[in-house]
């Protein structure tokens, strides 16, 4: 067969031009309706009847939602182009079966549903942030409102309590001194820089020792016989907490320069712990010459234990409550914090045996006792002043710091050591469904079989207060920690108590598990010290400079003030004037 050729076939083609796309005349979708498209679309189903009601859903469920913000809207709504309309609706009617009630009700079901916190509404009802929602009586219907329907998941919604709540009272708590207007601010410091402070500093070295100790009790580390409960009892012994300047061994060791920096357990524990604290205080600092004596004032807050300090809802003063909700006299953070200053000192007491043949004597006799003056027995207690190296390479000369720190009791060693040296504290519970408690377990049901429950709720509740502790007990070398658990014999009263048990910790250990970091703690001490010696540089050498320290009582802030030498010093004189007055007064 002869090959056909190119112009063969060209001629074998009609005479009409067929090429290219087809005209109108030859549309067979002419009159039906244009569905926009895009080239993205993922092809379904032939025919969904039920994506429109899906897509009305999820809109309505879902205002926002990350999984649908880059979907393209190309043919939104494009099925109500081809919807059939029924020529007459009028002839279609729906008959409801359900109960219907004339009454108004409220909450699941009823016909307007307010939502609260925590509350669930019926199948298909979402509760709102800040807002409501109206429905029928069978949830969500054709005709439901929704106002800000901005819920959560399984019909959890409503009102929303928090930090912004119109009837939460407005904590605003008094500074721990009044600041005068003779006093300049030279420092101002947040609590996020504080924690970021480090220095390593080594363990310290005893320089002295003075006072005797009792053998702690072991019979108080037994849980209590049910029915049983041992009662705290209320014992009459000397103790003292003489601030610094005023220690004559502090004083005696300053004018042999043994040491820059002067300070008491208690005072430096705080600073060393101050960004956990809450509540406000304040520390004096005298500088005369080359010596830095850290003070507190005359009563002071820093002799008070504090109670639920760090709680998210703290006891609240009467001044705080509002008018429908007002605190007990006795749950007031004033009275609590006596009343657990006053449960401290007699457990101390109570929990040593005090046996005049089994008493450890120091090197030295307490150096604040006056057997001529006092009636009262002397307690049992345990001063060891101890030198800590704050020394960096670029400084010039040594910087070291001399603690008075105390131990309350000895216990010998089960290992067959030396004896331990004891820090014995406790822990107070008030009421457990009052305001403040912090959502504390009852202690007299839950200490036994759930301990641990028990003392992570109180390091969460008192964090500053236990920080505190454990760091005095480190800064005294101590080998345990004493914590006792005491309870009031009455929730509605704070005479009696009673003592629930006794758990001893070591305190290296307790201070991790509370996520104490004490390189911080010298970290903020040595950097109060600089600065201290830095504002003093041009001054004479035996001027005498007086600073405050002042906790803020409502933000996470310390302050460094400025203020005049005779500071504090009228409000002393000023008592002792009146303590007179009074006496010759009586005298007469």
């Amino acid at each position: 067969m002869a090959p056909i050729s190119i112009a063969d076939l060209v001629a074998a083609l009609p005479s009409e031009d067929t090429w290219g796309p087809a005209t109108s005349g030859d549309n067979m979708l002419e009159g039906v309706p244009y569905a926009p498209f895009s080239k993205g679309d993922k092809l379904g189903r032939m025919a969904d009847w039920t994506s429109e009601s899906k897509d009305r859903e999820r809109q309505g469920r879902q205002p926002y939602n990350r999984n649908f913000r880059d979907q393209q809207v190309y043919g939104a709504g494009s099925s109500s182009l081809f919807t059939i309309q029924a020529e007459d609706e009028s002839s279609f009617s729906v008959v409801d079966n359900a109960r219907s009630s004339a009454k108004r009700t409220f909450g699941r079901g009823g016909g307007t549903v307010f939502r609260g916190r925590g509350q669930r509404g019926g199948p298909g009802q979402r509760g709102g942030r800040g807002g409501f929602q109206r429905a029928g009586p069978g949830g969500r219907g054709q005709g439901d409102r929704f106002y800000d329907n901005r819920g959560g998941r399984g019909g959890r919604g409503g009102r929303r309590f928090g930090w912004r709540d119109w009837d939460k009272p407005q904590r605003t708590r008094e500074p721990s001194v009044n600041v005068r207007p003779d006093w300049n601010m030279l420092e101002e410091v947040d609590f996020a820089r504080l924690s970021k402070l480090n220095l390593e500093a080594p363990e310290g070295e005893d320089l002295d020792s003075y006072g005797f100790l009792y053998y702690y009790d072991r019979s108080f580390d037994k849980p209590p016989v049910k029915n049983a409960e041992r009662r705290l009892a209320a014992l009459d012994r000397a103790a003292y907490n003489v601030t610094t300047s005023q220690d004559p061994i502090i004083h005696e060791l300053a004018e042999k320069d043994e040491a820059t920096v002067f300070a008491t357990a208690d005072i430096l524990s705080m600073l060393m712990c101050a960004t956990r604290s809450v509540y406000s205080w304040d520390i004096v600092i005298t500088h005369q010459g080359n010596k830095i004596f850290l003070d507190k004032r005359e009563g002071s807050s820093l002799d008070l234990v504090t109670v639920n300090e760090n709680a998210i809802d703290a006891p609240l003063e009467m001044s705080e409550a509002s008018a429908g909700n007002k605190p007990e006299q006795i749950n007031t953070p004033g009275a609590l914090a006596m009343e657990a200053t006053f449960i401290n000192h007699n457990f101390a007491l109570q929990t040593v045996s005090e046996q005049p043949s089994a008493k450890v004597e120091f090197a030295q006799p307490n150096p604040f006792y006056n057997e001529a003056e006092e009636t009262e027995p002397l307690a049992s207690k345990g001063y060891k002043y101890r030198r800590f190296d704050m020394s960096l390479e670029r400084d010039e000369e040594p910087v070291q710091i001399i603690v008075r720190t105390e131990v309350d009791a000895v216990m010998k060693n089960p290992t067959g050591g030396a004896d331990q040296h004891l820090i014995v504290k406790a822990l107070n519970e008030f009421d457990p469904k009052a305001q403040g408690s912090g959502s504390a377990l009852d202690w007299r049901t839950k200490l036994v079989s759930q301990r641990g429950a028990v003392i992570a709720t109180e390091m969460k509740n008192n964090s500053t207060k236990l920080a505190r502790w454990t760091t005095q007990a480190i800064l005294a070398k101590a080998d345990g920690m004493k914590l006792g658990f005491v309870s009031r014999a009455n929730p509605r009263s704070a005479a009696g108590h009673v003592i629930l048990g006794v758990v001893g910790y070591k305190p290296r250990e307790f201070a991790s598990q509370m996520n104490l970091n004490l390189t911080n703690g010298w970290g903020i001490v040595r950097t109060i010290v600089d600065r201290i010696r830095t504002l003093d540089t041009d001054e004479p050498a035996d001027k005498v400079k007086k600073y405050v320290l002042i906790k803020d009582p409502n933000k996470s802030v310390l302050r460094l003030y400025s203020v005049p030498a005779t500071t504090f010093e009228e409000d002393d004189e000023a008592e002792v004037d009146e303590t007179q007055e009074k006496s010759e007064e009586a005298e007469e």
